[in-house]
């Protein structure tokens, strides 16, 4: 069974984000939840927690996973960033967005695309997520809470403490926190085009 962390949104407990941060390095596979809706996560170097996620959303390697980055700095140490790109960048994170990018050699191997040697990459604006970023020191390999099947994310803690107990290592309780997955903006090679629309506004990328 998971355990399960109540963690205040807005002023997240410094011990309950150490404890957390010990399941992730410890090669756990966590829920956690961001400015969009609650996601799957885990250490970017352990390759056994990154199947475990892989297997829970049944995804293929041709899925672009996703690094969640504390900030816009850190997104260019594990992604290749034209100065285009970066304007758009910096102008929509934090935000509910996640930007597929070229990888730099800092991303291991199995996180990226095989063909194309991509990475998505995302700066989420949740206090939780950011505290989890600060203490851990490094992003978290996520991806959104779609289970197989399924077109939209699981919202409901309840619900994803009864269907993801015995998937998952660690559960963290921090209210809502929305209902629609990042909007997905492909950045490779100075295009623009919009992948997924979900709860980022779109519109600026058109």
């Amino acid at each position: 069974m998971a355990q399960y962390l109540e963690i205040h949104p807005q002023n997240p407990e410094p011990r309950l984000i150490k404890q957390a941060v010990k399941v992730l390095l410890a090669g756990g596979v966590i829920v956690y939840p961001t400015d969009s809706t609650y996601a799957l996560g885990c250490h970017i170097g352990d390759k056994d927690a990154i199947e475990r996620v892989r297997r829970i959303r049944q995804l293929d390697d041709k899925h672009n996973l996703t690094l969640v980055c504390p900030d816009l700095s850190s997104i260019a140490t594990y992604a290749k960033v034209p100065n285009s790109a970066y304007r758009l960048l910096k102008a929509y994170t934090p935000g509910a967005y996640t930007f597929i990018l070229t990888a730099t050699a800092e991303v291991p191997r199995r996180l990226m695309h095989p063909r194309r040697k991509t990475i998505g990459l995302r700066v989420p604006n949740h206090t939780v997520a950011q505290a989890l970023l600060a203490e851990l020191g490094e992003p978290i390999m996520s991806t959104s809470l779609i289970l197989p099947g399924e077109a939209e994310p699981l919202i409901d803690i309840h619900e994803i403490r009864e269907r993801l107990d015995r998937s998952v290592d660690l559960i963290i309780d921090s209210g809502s926190c929305g209902l629609e997955a990042t909007t997905v903006i492909d950045l490779v090679d100075g295009a623009v085009e919009v992948v997924r629309v979900g709860k980022g506004d779109p519109t600026p990328f058109r």
